[in-house]
């Protein structure tokens, strides 16, 4: 796989697992080919499903606000799910889906090579801190902490998805802090 819009392409076409039959739009992800900050969250909802972009509903928008806070361009970064269509009613994607579907999110990381990944939320962290050799903990207990990758020296930060400051805004103020942590990054 040389490019993005190649993998964008065998995304749009894949039948790897059962989301395919329920979703509107595969959400490859978007952003710079050349970016330094990878976003990764679950999957897509709603939204994101209709439109075919990553965090595009309230999740999104939070995101989008606070990256711009903290004088990071949204079109700077890439955005991406471990999962790439939306599984049926928002439920959590099931193992086999995430097996079928992680070798292009790890080929997106290949070909953008990001110097930090952000796994926003429980599904993101516990899988790219498995990819790099991390065992998982509870997001609760990891959130904000920095783990360098013995193998490619990659940053990877692990937060709470946007979604779940929207839905316990105490947690609102902890994402802002570890996003303005980034920027200084």
């Amino acid at each position: 796989m040389h490019s993005l819009k190649e993998l964008e392409e065998r995304i749009k076409e894949c039948r790897k697992c059962r989301l395919w039959k329920s979703r509107k739009n595969p959400v490859a992800g978007e952003g710079s080919e050349k970016a330094r900050i990878m976003f990764v969250g679950e999957a897509p909802g709603k939204n994101e499903d209709e439109q075919g972009r990553p965090f595009v509903g309230k999740a999104g928008q939070f995101l989008n606000k606070t990256l711009n806070e903290n004088g990071i361009e949204r079109s700077s970064v890439y955005i991406t799910n471990v999962v790439k269509c939306r599984p049926p009613n928002n439920r959590d994607p099931l193992p086999d889906e995430i097996n079928a579907c992680s070798p292009y999110l790890e080929m997106q990381i290949e070909i953008i090579k990001p110097e930090i990944i952000v796994a926003l939320g429980r599904f993101a962290s516990y899988f790219i801190l498995s990819l790099y050799g991390f065992k998982p903990r509870p997001i609760s207990e990891i959130h904000g902490k920095i783990f360098s990758s013995p193998i490619n020296g990659i940053k990877i930060i692990p937060m709470y998805h946007p979604a779940a400051c929207i839905y316990n805004p105490a947690l609102k103020n902890v994402f802002r802090k570890e996003i303005a942590m980034l920027a200084k990054l």
